[in-house]
Protein backbone atom coordinates (compact mmCIF):
# COMPACT_ATOMS: atom_id res chain seq x y z
CA UNK A 1 0.00 0.00 0.00
CA UNK A 2 1.43 3.32 -1.05
CA UNK A 3 2.38 5.47 1.90
CA UNK A 4 -0.04 8.59 2.67
CA UNK A 5 0.40 11.79 2.12
CA UNK A 6 -0.85 12.73 5.36
CA UNK A 7 1.24 12.82 8.27
CA UNK A 8 -1.57 13.51 11.04
CA UNK A 9 -5.53 12.98 10.12
CA UNK A 10 -8.29 13.91 12.87
CA UNK A 11 -11.46 12.18 12.35
CA UNK A 12 -14.87 13.75 13.83
CA UNK A 13 -13.30 14.57 16.62
CA UNK A 14 -15.28 15.81 19.81
CA UNK A 15 -14.42 17.26 23.25
CA UNK A 16 -16.51 18.82 25.79
CA UNK A 17 -15.62 20.39 29.58
CA UNK A 18 -18.41 20.23 32.01
CA UNK A 19 -20.70 19.46 29.62
CA UNK A 20 -20.30 22.28 27.73
CA UNK A 21 -18.94 21.29 23.74
CA UNK A 22 -15.86 22.66 23.40
CA UNK A 23 -14.65 20.79 20.08
CA UNK A 24 -17.31 19.64 17.23
CA UNK A 25 -17.41 17.07 14.67
CA UNK A 26 -13.50 18.32 13.92
CA UNK A 27 -12.21 16.90 10.60
CA UNK A 28 -8.77 17.91 9.31
CA UNK A 29 -5.92 16.39 6.88
CA UNK A 30 -2.51 17.53 7.51
CA UNK A 31 0.14 16.63 4.97
CA UNK A 32 3.78 16.16 5.73
CA UNK A 33 6.17 19.00 5.85
CA UNK A 34 3.01 21.63 5.91
CA UNK A 35 2.59 24.97 7.94
CA UNK A 36 -0.92 24.65 9.13
CA UNK A 37 -2.46 27.34 11.67
CA UNK A 38 -5.62 26.43 13.24
CA UNK A 39 -7.11 29.96 13.55
CA UNK A 40 -10.05 31.78 15.57
CA UNK A 41 -10.85 34.13 18.42
CA UNK A 42 -10.14 33.38 22.12
CA UNK A 43 -12.38 30.33 23.28
CA UNK A 44 -12.63 28.62 19.87
CA UNK A 45 -11.14 25.39 20.50
CA UNK A 46 -7.82 25.80 18.76
CA UNK A 47 -5.77 25.12 21.57
CA UNK A 48 -7.85 22.57 22.57
CA UNK A 49 -7.16 20.59 19.39
CA UNK A 50 -3.57 21.11 19.89
CA UNK A 51 -3.44 20.20 23.25
CA UNK A 52 -5.03 16.34 21.88
CA UNK A 53 -2.21 16.34 19.20
CA UNK A 54 0.25 16.22 21.74
CA UNK A 55 -1.73 13.99 24.14
CA UNK A 56 -2.38 16.31 26.97
CA UNK A 57 -6.30 15.99 26.78
CA UNK A 58 -7.87 13.07 25.47
CA UNK A 59 -10.96 13.65 23.03
CA UNK A 60 -14.15 12.07 24.14
CA UNK A 61 -15.15 10.77 21.18
CA UNK A 62 -13.06 10.87 17.87
CA UNK A 63 -9.57 9.72 16.33
CA UNK A 64 -5.87 11.17 15.81
CA UNK A 65 -4.00 9.16 13.64
CA UNK A 66 -0.23 10.04 12.80
CA UNK A 67 1.25 8.45 9.89
CA UNK A 68 -1.87 6.17 9.35
CA UNK A 69 -1.81 5.03 13.32
CA UNK A 70 -4.18 5.71 15.74
CA UNK A 71 -2.29 7.44 18.71
CA UNK A 72 -5.02 7.90 21.26
CA UNK A 73 -3.12 5.50 23.58
CA UNK A 74 0.34 6.95 23.19
CA UNK A 75 1.69 8.95 26.00
CA UNK A 76 2.68 12.76 25.41
CA UNK A 77 6.16 11.69 25.99
CA UNK A 78 6.41 9.24 23.23
CA UNK A 79 4.65 10.48 20.46
CA UNK A 80 7.52 12.40 17.76
CA UNK A 81 6.05 15.24 18.33
CA UNK A 82 7.00 18.67 20.75
CA UNK A 83 5.26 21.83 21.53
CA UNK A 84 6.35 25.18 21.97
CA UNK A 85 4.19 27.60 23.98
CA UNK A 86 3.47 30.82 24.58
CA UNK A 87 4.80 30.91 28.11
CA UNK A 88 8.34 29.45 26.84
CA UNK A 89 8.76 27.79 30.16
CA UNK A 90 12.57 27.40 29.85
CA UNK A 91 14.61 26.37 33.24
CA UNK A 92 15.81 29.51 34.71
CA UNK A 93 18.96 27.39 36.12
CA UNK A 94 20.07 26.33 32.96
CA UNK A 95 22.06 28.06 30.68
CA UNK A 96 21.35 28.07 26.95
CA UNK A 97 23.31 25.34 26.27
CA UNK A 98 21.81 23.17 28.89
CA UNK A 99 18.19 24.19 28.23
CA UNK A 100 18.05 22.79 24.26
CA UNK A 101 20.02 19.69 25.00
CA UNK A 102 18.08 18.97 28.13
CA UNK A 103 15.83 16.42 26.49
CA UNK A 104 18.60 14.60 24.63
CA UNK A 105 19.77 14.13 27.81
CA UNK A 106 16.75 12.52 29.14
CA UNK A 107 17.01 10.38 26.04
CA UNK A 108 20.06 9.07 26.69
CA UNK A 109 21.77 10.60 23.23
CA UNK A 110 25.77 10.53 23.48
CA UNK A 111 27.09 13.42 24.80
CA UNK A 112 29.27 14.36 21.09
CA UNK A 113 25.57 13.80 19.21
CA UNK A 114 23.94 16.14 22.06
CA UNK A 115 27.10 18.34 21.15
CA UNK A 116 26.63 18.16 17.38
CA UNK A 117 22.74 18.57 17.50
CA UNK A 118 22.52 21.32 20.03
CA UNK A 119 25.00 23.82 17.92
CA UNK A 120 22.81 22.84 14.84
CA UNK A 121 20.10 24.51 16.71
CA UNK A 122 21.87 27.30 17.96
CA UNK A 123 22.57 28.28 14.63
CA UNK A 124 19.50 27.68 13.21
CA UNK A 125 17.71 29.86 15.80
CA UNK A 126 20.69 32.70 14.81
CA UNK A 127 21.81 32.23 18.88
CA UNK A 128 25.15 30.81 18.40
CA UNK A 129 27.31 33.08 20.56
CA UNK A 130 24.75 32.64 23.88
CA UNK A 131 24.90 29.21 24.63
CA UNK A 132 26.67 30.04 27.83
CA UNK A 133 23.92 32.56 28.69
CA UNK A 134 21.61 32.38 31.03
CA UNK A 135 18.20 32.09 30.18
CA UNK A 136 17.06 35.10 32.40
CA UNK A 137 19.45 37.29 31.05
CA UNK A 138 17.57 37.55 27.30
CA UNK A 139 15.04 39.36 25.84
CA UNK A 140 11.71 38.03 25.11
CA UNK A 141 12.52 37.28 21.45
CA UNK A 142 15.75 35.31 22.14
CA UNK A 143 14.17 33.14 24.88
CA UNK A 144 11.08 32.08 22.14
CA UNK A 145 14.50 31.33 20.02
CA UNK A 146 15.51 28.95 22.82
CA UNK A 147 12.04 27.45 23.23
CA UNK A 148 11.81 26.34 19.66
CA UNK A 149 15.89 25.44 19.00
CA UNK A 150 15.04 22.75 22.39
CA UNK A 151 11.67 21.59 20.80
CA UNK A 152 13.31 21.04 17.24
CA UNK A 153 16.67 19.39 18.55
CA UNK A 154 14.92 16.10 19.53
CA UNK A 155 13.85 15.87 15.83
CA UNK A 156 10.39 15.49 15.90
CA UNK A 157 8.28 14.53 12.80
CA UNK A 158 5.41 17.45 13.91
CA UNK A 159 6.23 20.95 15.52
CA UNK A 160 3.21 21.91 17.42
CA UNK A 161 3.22 25.99 18.68
CA UNK A 162 0.28 27.32 20.82
CA UNK A 163 0.63 30.98 19.81
CA UNK A 164 4.19 31.11 20.32
CA UNK A 165 4.99 35.16 19.76
CA UNK A 166 1.94 36.65 21.40
CA UNK A 167 3.86 37.93 24.22
CA UNK A 168 6.50 39.45 22.04
CA UNK A 169 6.27 43.24 20.96
CA UNK A 170 4.89 43.55 17.67
CA UNK A 171 8.19 44.53 15.62
CA UNK A 172 9.75 41.29 17.20
CA UNK A 173 6.72 39.21 16.80
CA UNK A 174 6.93 40.37 12.77
CA UNK A 175 10.51 39.21 12.90
CA UNK A 176 9.88 36.23 14.67
CA UNK A 177 7.37 35.36 11.89
CA UNK A 178 10.11 36.02 9.20
CA UNK A 179 12.26 33.13 11.00
CA UNK A 180 9.87 30.68 11.62
CA UNK A 181 9.09 30.48 8.26
CA UNK A 182 12.69 30.30 7.12
CA UNK A 183 12.83 28.12 9.77
CA UNK A 184 10.08 25.31 8.32
CA UNK A 185 11.16 25.53 4.53
CA UNK A 186 14.83 24.58 6.01
CA UNK A 187 13.95 21.77 7.87
CA UNK A 188 10.63 20.60 5.99
CA UNK A 189 8.41 18.75 8.93
CA UNK A 190 5.12 19.84 9.71
CA UNK A 191 4.50 22.97 11.55
CA UNK A 192 0.72 23.11 13.19
CA UNK A 193 0.71 26.73 14.58
CA UNK A 194 -2.23 28.44 16.73
CA UNK A 195 -3.23 31.91 16.88
CA UNK A 196 -6.33 34.37 16.87
CA UNK A 197 -3.40 36.95 14.66
CA UNK A 198 -5.22 37.14 10.82
CA UNK A 199 -2.14 38.52 9.62
CA UNK A 200 0.32 35.96 11.20
CA UNK A 201 -1.43 33.14 9.79
CA UNK A 202 -1.62 34.91 6.34
CA UNK A 203 1.88 35.48 6.61
CA UNK A 204 2.87 31.86 7.99
CA UNK A 205 0.63 29.32 5.95
CA UNK A 206 0.44 26.97 3.99
CA UNK A 207 -3.36 25.82 5.07
CA UNK A 208 -5.65 28.09 7.40
CA UNK A 209 -8.34 26.34 9.46
CA UNK A 210 -10.72 28.76 10.88
CA UNK A 211 -12.18 28.03 13.66
CA UNK A 212 -15.48 29.22 15.88
CA UNK A 213 -17.33 27.94 18.68
CA UNK A 214 -15.75 24.69 18.39
CA UNK A 215 -16.13 23.65 14.62
CA UNK A 216 -14.34 24.49 11.43
CA UNK A 217 -16.08 26.69 9.44
CA UNK A 218 -13.50 27.06 6.29
CA UNK A 219 -10.09 25.24 5.63
CA UNK A 220 -7.83 26.54 2.22
CA UNK A 221 -4.90 28.09 1.61
CA UNK A 222 -4.48 31.94 2.97
CA UNK A 223 -5.87 33.47 -1.05
CA UNK A 224 -8.33 30.71 -0.52
CA UNK A 225 -10.05 31.97 2.72
CA UNK A 226 -9.03 35.73 2.09
CA UNK A 227 -10.66 35.89 -1.49
CA UNK A 228 -13.08 32.83 -0.98
CA UNK A 229 -14.35 33.15 2.91
CA UNK A 230 -17.57 30.44 2.93
CA UNK A 231 -19.69 32.37 5.09
CA UNK A 232 -20.15 35.98 7.16
CA UNK A 233 -17.72 35.33 10.39
CA UNK A 234 -14.67 33.84 7.59
CA UNK A 235 -15.26 37.34 5.48
CA UNK A 236 -15.37 38.97 8.96
CA UNK A 237 -12.82 37.51 10.80
CA UNK A 238 -10.18 37.44 7.84
CA UNK A 239 -8.99 41.03 6.69
CA UNK A 240 -11.14 44.07 6.17
CA UNK A 241 -15.03 43.15 4.55
CA UNK A 242 -18.09 45.05 3.51
CA UNK A 243 -20.73 42.27 4.34
CA UNK A 244 -23.80 43.36 3.07
CA UNK A 245 -27.41 41.73 2.49
CA UNK A 246 -28.12 40.66 -0.35
CA UNK A 247 -30.56 39.04 -3.21
CA UNK A 248 -29.42 36.40 -5.61
CA UNK A 249 -31.95 37.23 -8.59
CA UNK A 250 -30.33 34.76 -11.34
CA UNK A 251 -27.09 33.56 -11.89
CA UNK A 252 -24.09 35.63 -12.73
CA UNK A 253 -26.73 38.49 -11.45
CA UNK A 254 -27.31 39.77 -7.55
CA UNK A 255 -29.04 42.75 -6.10
CA UNK A 256 -27.48 44.82 -2.99
CA UNK A 257 -27.34 48.24 -1.75
CA UNK A 258 -30.44 49.14 -4.03
CA UNK A 259 -28.53 48.28 -7.57
CA UNK A 260 -28.33 45.00 -9.30
CA UNK A 261 -24.36 43.94 -10.54
CA UNK A 262 -23.08 41.48 -12.80
CA UNK A 263 -21.14 39.04 -10.78
CA UNK A 264 -19.56 35.78 -11.58
CA UNK A 265 -21.34 33.26 -8.91
CA UNK A 266 -23.62 30.75 -10.11
CA UNK A 267 -26.09 27.78 -8.69
CA UNK A 268 -27.71 29.95 -6.07
CA UNK A 269 -31.41 29.87 -7.52
CA UNK A 270 -33.56 33.00 -8.31
CA UNK A 271 -34.49 35.56 -5.86
CA UNK A 272 -32.59 33.83 -3.06
CA UNK A 273 -31.25 35.53 -0.27
CA UNK A 274 -27.60 35.79 0.10
CA UNK A 275 -25.04 37.50 2.17
CA UNK A 276 -22.29 39.71 -0.41
CA UNK A 277 -18.37 40.65 0.59
CA UNK A 278 -16.77 43.42 -1.15
CA UNK A 279 -13.20 44.18 0.05
CA UNK A 280 -12.67 47.60 0.66
CA UNK A 281 -10.12 47.28 -1.77
CA UNK A 282 -12.03 45.89 -4.68
CA UNK A 283 -14.71 48.80 -4.15
CA UNK A 284 -13.30 51.36 -7.39
CA UNK A 285 -13.70 55.15 -7.04
CA UNK A 286 -13.93 56.68 -10.59
CA UNK A 287 -13.29 59.69 -11.29
CA UNK A 288 -15.36 59.84 -14.63
CA UNK A 289 -18.87 59.53 -12.74
CA UNK A 290 -20.52 58.70 -16.06
CA UNK A 291 -18.78 55.09 -15.69
CA UNK A 292 -19.81 54.92 -11.80
CA UNK A 293 -22.57 52.53 -10.99
CA UNK A 294 -23.48 53.93 -7.80
CA UNK A 295 -22.67 56.91 -5.85
CA UNK A 296 -22.15 58.19 -1.87
CA UNK A 297 -20.91 61.08 0.08
CA UNK A 298 -17.08 60.83 2.14
CA UNK A 299 -17.51 60.95 5.59
CA UNK A 300 -13.91 59.83 6.44
CA UNK A 301 -10.79 59.54 5.55
CA UNK A 302 -7.74 58.34 7.33
CA UNK A 303 -4.27 57.53 5.77
CA UNK A 304 -2.34 54.27 6.67
CA UNK A 305 0.79 54.61 5.89
CA UNK A 306 0.15 52.56 2.31
CA UNK A 307 -3.27 53.69 1.44
CA UNK A 308 -6.36 56.10 2.44
CA UNK A 309 -8.83 54.15 4.65
CA UNK A 310 -11.99 55.62 3.63
CA UNK A 311 -15.57 55.55 4.45
CA UNK A 312 -18.99 56.48 2.13
CA UNK A 313 -22.46 56.97 2.75
CA UNK A 314 -23.93 55.59 -0.36
CA UNK A 315 -26.95 57.55 -1.43
CA UNK A 316 -29.35 54.05 -0.65
CA UNK A 317 -28.67 54.56 2.70
CA UNK A 318 -25.24 51.91 3.40
CA UNK A 319 -21.98 53.05 4.83
CA UNK A 320 -18.95 51.33 2.34
CA UNK A 321 -15.34 50.77 3.73
CA UNK A 322 -13.03 51.71 0.86
CA UNK A 323 -9.39 51.43 0.52
CA UNK A 324 -8.03 53.71 -1.83
CA UNK A 325 -4.64 55.75 -2.73
CA UNK A 326 -6.28 58.75 -3.24
CA UNK A 327 -7.29 60.96 -0.92
CA UNK A 328 -10.55 62.50 -0.53
CA UNK A 329 -11.96 65.23 1.00
CA UNK A 330 -14.82 64.83 3.83
CA UNK A 331 -18.30 65.47 2.06
CA UNK A 332 -16.98 65.23 -1.40
CA UNK A 333 -19.51 63.13 -3.62
CA UNK A 334 -18.05 60.38 -4.91
CA UNK A 335 -18.72 57.60 -7.81
CA UNK A 336 -17.61 54.08 -7.53
CA UNK A 337 -18.19 50.73 -8.83
CA UNK A 338 -16.81 46.66 -8.50
CA UNK A 339 -15.97 44.43 -10.71
CA UNK A 340 -18.29 41.17 -11.31
CA UNK A 341 -14.97 38.94 -10.18
CA UNK A 342 -15.00 40.89 -7.05
CA UNK A 343 -18.43 40.40 -5.82
CA UNK A 344 -18.26 37.08 -3.50
CA UNK A 345 -21.55 35.98 -3.11
CA UNK A 346 -22.09 33.48 0.43
CA UNK A 347 -25.24 31.46 0.59
CA UNK A 348 -26.80 32.60 4.44
CA UNK A 349 -26.41 30.23 7.49
CA UNK A 350 -29.76 30.91 8.38
CA UNK A 351 -32.91 33.74 7.05
CA UNK A 352 -34.89 33.57 10.33
CA UNK A 353 -35.04 32.22 14.35
CA UNK A 354 -36.15 29.02 14.08
CA UNK A 355 -36.57 26.48 17.11
CA UNK A 356 -38.13 22.87 18.06
CA UNK A 357 -39.70 23.27 21.06
CA UNK A 358 -43.08 22.66 22.57
CA UNK A 359 -46.31 24.26 23.60
CA UNK A 360 -46.51 25.64 27.33
CA UNK A 361 -50.44 26.23 26.76
CA UNK A 362 -52.73 27.63 23.89
CA UNK A 363 -50.97 30.86 24.17
CA UNK A 364 -47.31 30.44 25.08
CA UNK A 365 -44.66 28.52 24.13
CA UNK A 366 -41.43 27.60 25.41
CA UNK A 367 -37.94 29.25 24.06
CA UNK A 368 -34.89 29.35 26.22
CA UNK A 369 -36.16 27.95 28.98
CA UNK A 370 -38.79 30.24 29.41
CA UNK A 371 -42.72 30.91 28.68
CA UNK A 372 -43.17 33.75 25.78
CA UNK A 373 -46.77 34.85 24.56
CA UNK A 374 -47.64 34.07 21.22
CA UNK A 375 -50.88 34.16 19.19
CA UNK A 376 -53.13 31.04 19.57
CA UNK A 377 -52.90 28.44 16.29
CA UNK A 378 -56.07 26.39 15.66
CA UNK A 379 -54.95 22.39 16.09
CA UNK A 380 -52.26 23.22 18.57
CA UNK A 381 -52.76 23.22 22.13
CA UNK A 382 -50.54 22.44 25.57
CA UNK A 383 -47.90 20.20 24.79
CA UNK A 384 -47.56 19.83 21.39
CA UNK A 385 -44.63 19.71 19.76
CA UNK A 386 -44.12 22.97 17.66
CA UNK A 387 -41.57 24.86 15.47
CA UNK A 388 -41.40 28.34 16.58
CA UNK A 389 -40.17 30.88 14.47
CA UNK A 390 -39.63 34.64 14.58
CA UNK A 391 -37.20 37.04 12.04
CA UNK A 392 -34.14 39.00 12.95
CA UNK A 393 -35.45 42.32 13.50
CA UNK A 394 -38.38 40.63 15.95
CA UNK A 395 -35.72 40.28 18.91
CA UNK A 396 -36.03 43.47 20.98
CA UNK A 397 -32.85 43.39 23.32
CA UNK A 398 -33.06 45.76 26.57
CA UNK A 399 -30.69 47.21 28.62
CA UNK A 400 -30.69 44.89 31.65
CA UNK A 401 -31.59 41.26 31.62
CA UNK A 402 -34.01 41.51 34.05
CA UNK A 403 -36.05 43.42 31.15
CA UNK A 404 -36.29 41.01 29.17
CA UNK A 405 -38.31 37.51 29.38
CA UNK A 406 -35.41 36.08 29.12
CA UNK A 407 -31.62 37.45 29.79
CA UNK A 408 -28.22 36.89 27.30
CA UNK A 409 -25.34 37.83 26.43
CA UNK A 410 -23.77 39.70 23.43
CA UNK A 411 -21.53 37.12 21.35
CA UNK A 412 -20.39 38.51 18.23
CA UNK A 413 -21.14 41.67 15.95
CA UNK A 414 -21.56 41.48 12.72
CA UNK A 415 -21.62 45.07 10.97
CA UNK A 416 -24.00 44.70 7.62
CA UNK A 417 -23.86 48.17 5.94
CA UNK A 418 -27.04 49.60 6.95
CA UNK A 419 -27.21 47.60 10.44
CA UNK A 420 -26.23 44.91 13.28
CA UNK A 421 -26.21 41.29 13.12
CA UNK A 422 -25.90 40.29 16.47
CA UNK A 423 -25.62 36.92 17.88
CA UNK A 424 -27.03 36.58 21.73
CA UNK A 425 -26.64 33.78 24.08
CA UNK A 426 -29.40 33.33 25.88
CA UNK A 427 -29.14 32.35 29.59
CA UNK A 428 -29.76 28.56 28.56
CA UNK A 429 -27.09 28.55 26.02
CA UNK A 430 -29.65 29.07 23.03
CA UNK A 431 -28.12 30.78 20.34
CA UNK A 432 -30.60 33.89 19.36
CA UNK A 433 -30.00 36.27 16.10
CA UNK A 434 -30.99 39.82 16.48
CA UNK A 435 -30.81 42.63 13.09
CA UNK A 436 -30.87 46.09 15.38
CA UNK A 437 -30.13 49.79 14.28
CA UNK A 438 -28.33 50.26 17.78
CA UNK A 439 -25.01 49.56 18.72
CA UNK A 440 -24.25 46.80 21.83
CA UNK A 441 -20.53 45.97 22.72
CA UNK A 442 -19.52 42.00 22.59
CA UNK A 443 -19.87 40.73 25.98
CA UNK A 444 -22.85 43.34 27.32
CA UNK A 445 -25.57 42.14 29.15
CA UNK A 446 -29.15 42.18 27.94
CA UNK A 447 -33.08 40.83 28.22
CA UNK A 448 -35.13 39.01 25.15
CA UNK A 449 -38.54 40.04 24.66
CA UNK A 450 -40.38 39.35 21.57
CA UNK A 451 -44.23 40.16 20.82
CA UNK A 452 -46.60 38.11 20.56
CA UNK A 453 -47.36 38.30 16.59
CA UNK A 454 -43.91 37.75 15.81
CA UNK A 455 -43.53 34.35 16.85
CA UNK A 456 -45.13 32.20 14.13
CA UNK A 457 -45.64 28.59 15.61
CA UNK A 458 -46.28 25.18 13.48
CA UNK A 459 -46.97 21.39 14.42
CA UNK A 460 -43.92 19.53 13.72
CA UNK A 461 -44.56 15.75 13.37
CA UNK A 462 -41.46 14.03 15.43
Amino acid sequence: MAASEYIIEIQNLCKSFDGIKVLEDINLKIRKGEFVTLLGPSGCGKTTLLRQIAGFIAPDSGTILMDGKDISGIPPYKRPLNTVFQRYALFPHLDVYENIAFGLKLAGVPRAEIDKRVKKMLKLVSMSDYEDRAVDSLSGGQQQRVAIARALVNQPKVLLLDEPLAALDLKMRKDMQIELKEMHRKLGITFIYVTHDQEEAMTLSDTIAVFNEGRILQIGTPTDVYNEPQNAFVADFIGESNILDGRMICDRKVEFIGNEFECVDEGFGENVLVDVVMRPEDIEIRRDQSKAVFFGTVTSCTFKGVFNQIFVNTDEGYELMIQNYRKYEVGERVGMMIQPGNIQVMRKERICNSFDTYMVDETHVELFGESFECSPVAGISAGDAVTAEFSFRAVDLQDHQEDGVVGAEVHFILYKGNHYHLTVVADDGTHVYVDTDDIWDKGDLVGINIKAKDIKIRKRND
